[in-house]
C-alpha cells in the first residue's frame, strides 16, 4: 500500500506548479529541495562531530587522518551551500539557484514585503559563511595565507550554521504556509537514518571491538587459524 503523504521530487514539484504558478512554484521546488539536502549534510556532520566526546574518540581510534578530512570537507561544502542559496541573483554574468530571486515572483506588495524582510535576515545569517566561502574555501585570501595584519574570518561556529538554517527555512515556511497552507520541518532531514553516518559508527565499534578481541585471543595463544588471516579489502 503506498503512502499518500510520500511524493516524489517531480510530484512535489508538480503540485508547487499549482498553487503557486509554474514560475514561483518550480524556484520554490528547487529551493526546498536544496536546504534538504544542506540539512542531511548538516545532519551527517553532527552526527559525527558535535554530538558526544565518545563518538570522536571512536573516530580517532579507527582513523583520524582521514576523519579530520571528512570533517573538514563536511564543514566547508555547508559553508559554501549555505552561501549560495542566500547568493545574489547573478554573479560573473551567470543566474544562479537564490532566495532573492522569490521576491520579484510575488504580486502582493505586503507579502513581497514581508518576504524581503525574512530574506534579508537570511542573508545575515548566513554573511559568516559567505566569508568563509570567499576568504578561505573558494579563494585564499593572501594576508589571511600569510598571517599579515587583515580582518579576522567571521566567526563560525555551529549555532552559527543552526541559525542560518532556521532563517533560510523561514523564507520557504513563509510562502507554503500562504500557498500550500502547510510548513516543512527542515530539521527532520538531519535526523540518523539507515545506511547513514550514525550506521556507520556502530560498525566503526563493532569493528574495533573485534579487532581487540582477536588480539588478545593471539597474545593469550587462545587463537585460531583465522585470527591470523591477512584478508584485503
Amino acid at each position: 500500500m503506498s503512502d499518500s503523504n510520500v511524493r516524489t521530487a517531480e510530484e512535489a514539484r508538480e503540485k508547487h506548479r499549482i498553487a503557486m504558478g509554474p514560475e514561483l512554484g518550480d524556484l520554490y521546488s528547487a529551493l526546498w529541495q536544496q536546504l534538504v539536502s544542506l540539512h542531511k549534510k548538516w545532519g551527517e556532520y553532527v552526527a559525527l562531530f558535535g554530538t558526544k566526546p565518545e563518538r570522536i574518540e571512536l573516530l580517532n581510534q579507527a582513523g583520524p587522518s582521514f576523519f579530520r578530512t571528512v570533517q573538514d570537507c563536511l564543514w566547508r561544502d555547508v559553508l559554501i551551500h549555505l552561501a549560495r542559496i542566500t547568493d545574489p541573483p547573478r554573479s560573473a554574468g551567470k543566474d544562479n539557484l537564490t532566495l532573492k530571486r522569490l521576491p520579484p515572483l510575488i504580486s502582493a506588495p505586503k507579502k513581497r514585503s514581508e518576504l524581503e524582510a525574512l530574506i534579508l535576515r537570511s542573508v545575515e545569517s548566513t554573511a559568516f559563511a559567505r566569508d568563509w566561502r570567499n576568504r578561505q574555501i573558494a579563494h585564499h585570501d593572501l594576508l589571511l595565507s600569510l598571517d599579515l595584519p587583515t580582518e579576522p574570518l567571521a566567526a563560525a561556529s555551529r549555532n552559527h550554521v543552526d541559525s542560518a538554517l532556521a532563517a533560510v527555512g523561514e523564507v520557504l515556511n513563509f510562502l507554503s504556509l500562504h500557498y500550500l497552507e502547510s510548513t516543512t520541518m527542515f530539521e527532520f532531514a538531519a535526523k540518523p537514518t539507515a545506511g547513514g553516518a550514525t550506521s556507520m559508527l556502530y560498525y566503526l565499534r563493532a569493528g574495533i571491538e573485534g579487532e581487540c578481541a582477536r588480539r588478545e585471543r593471539v597474545m593469550s595463544g587462545t587463537h585460531d587459524a583465522k585470527d591470523l588471516e591477512r584478508r584485503s579489502l
